[in-house]
């Protein structure tokens, strides 16, 4: 297909692109809402530490992919994928009910409850949407279509992020953020309803409901495939990576930048339109084909760029009088803050042609009975990652006392040590891989 936008155009690939699409703004429509409620109003209501509750929400966010990723790839492979897909999303709309009743009547461990729901609601959905696409999807769409999913999971992220800061400014906001969820949910599920039936891949598999047992089984499986198991390391570097960046933002925004709000929205502007251009262009670069050409190109940009963003960072000079913190306009004018914006969304446009060839590479070499869960260990080692991420900012900046620029000097020169461990070893087995594929890719 010369032009993958044409992919719109065919059912089986737009009712689950906007399915995902109105999935992920969702999340992040209320993930957002509901900080910046603990963050302005709870912490102060309740008398705890606004720290201890953003985190607390989001290990509670975290948690269902290490508890029931396994289990949701069981899930995925026995039964057939449009009714599933229905099924759980008429169940994101249980759960923004649950949430709507939470934010209306200030209900935080309710809202803590919905939270870990939704966080379980994207874990079943997980294993459907990146098992589907390699069996609906013609062996020369599986790449434009993951560049597509990537820019749209990209822009659903940052696009629910600014709806609820809007939303939270409005008068009675907890009203209109329930409101929204609900509507959001509601266009989902109705997306879900139009994706075309697809087979089974395993109908007969035997599920197990243990979910330790479960777990260990089907990582003990992925280490079975090795270039499999190094893709989906390489997969959650990604998010270690990605976290550790964009957690931060909020903080370099004010503190370095000395901006306001809408600086780092700008901020985060900036990465998710690089990722999603980069990972539309993947497509193009590939010539249509499942490769890891890109990914020596992926990894040297989000070293460089992040490296380059140290030096950028130290050699700004911002002086402001009244503790005044700048719009984007201000910034803009001094000195050396577009070299901070450039590096900003080169990293993101450098994490779009590292990750996409490797989510198209994990459909196609895994095999067709086992895909949805290869899928399920990818989330439990991205949990794994994110949360590592998370310990990984507190010890160099908390307990070694690092800067926020020497952190990402450190994250820099780490991935340059992971990448070349990356790609030398799926270097080493992606022969064996595809004599071990089962017919290549699903049509």
């Amino acid at each position: 297909m010369s032009n993958q936008f044409q992919l719109f155009k065919r059912r089986r690939f737009s009712a689950m692109f906007f399915t995902q699409f109105l999935g992920a703004f969702n999340d992040n429509i209320f993930k957002q809402a509901l900080i910046l409620v603990l963050t302005y109003t709870a912490a102060s209501k309740l008398g705890v530490e606004v720290s201890i509750l953003n985190n607390l929400a989001a290990m509670l966010f975290i948690l269902p992919y290490f508890l029931f990723s396994a289990l949701a790839g069981q899930i995925a492979d026995k039964y057939e994928k449009s009714k599933l897909t229905q099924f759980i999303k008429l169940l994101e709309l249980v759960i923004m009910a649950v949430a709507a009743v939470g934010f209306v009547f200030e209900w935080y461990a309710l809202l803590f409850v919905a939270l870990f729901l939704m966080g379980t609601h994207s874990t079943f959905f997980g294993p459907i949407k990146y098992a589907y696409l390699p069996q609906a999807m013609k062996e020369d769409e599986l790449v434009g279509a993951n560049g597509l999913f990537q820019m749209g999971t990209s822009l659903a992220i940052l696009v629910g992020m600014i709806v609820a800061g809007i939303l939270t400014q409005l008068s009675q906001s907890l009203y209109w953020i329930s409101a929204t969820v609900l509507v959001v949910a509601v266009l989902g599920y109705l997306a879900a309803r139009y994706i075309p039936t697809m087979p089974a891949m395993q109908p007969d598999l035997k599920i197990n409901w243990n979910i330790i047992t479960t777990s260990l089984a089907t990582v003990r499986y992925l280490y079975s495939l090795p270039f499999l198991f190094f893709i989906i390391l390489g997969n959650s570097w990604f998010w270690f990576y990605g976290a550790t960046f964009l957690t931060q933002v909020p903080e370099f925004s004010k503190v370095i930048l000395l901006g306001d709000e809408s600086v780092v929205i700008f901020l985060l502007t900036l990465f998710s339109v690089g990722v999603s251009i980069g990972s539309v262009l993947c497509k193009t670069l590939t010539k249509n084909k499942v490769s890891l050409r890109l990914l020596p190109f992926g990894i040297a940009g989000l070293s460089i760029f992040a490296i380059d963003l140290y030096f950028s960072l130290s050699g700004l000079d911002i002086n402001v009088n009244n503790d005044t913190l700048l719009g984007i306009g201000d910034l803009f004018s001094i000195s050396g803050s577009w070299r901070v914006f450039a590096d900003l969304f080169l990293l993101g446009f450098s994490g779009g042609l590292y990750i996409v060839p490797l989510y198209a590479s994990m459909q196609a070499y895994a095999p067709k009975s086992h895909r949805a869960r290869i899928v399920g260990a990818n989330n439990i080692f991205n949990a794994i990652f994110m949360v590592t991420s998370a310990i990984f900012a507190i010890v160099i900046l908390n307990v070694l006392g690092f800067t926020l620029p020497q952190l990402f000097l450190v994250t820099g020169l780490l991935n340059i040590v992971f990448g070349a461990f990356l790609y030398i070893k799926l270097n080493k087995h992606i022969k064996h891989a595809i004599i071990q594929t089962n017919d290549g890719i699903a049509p």
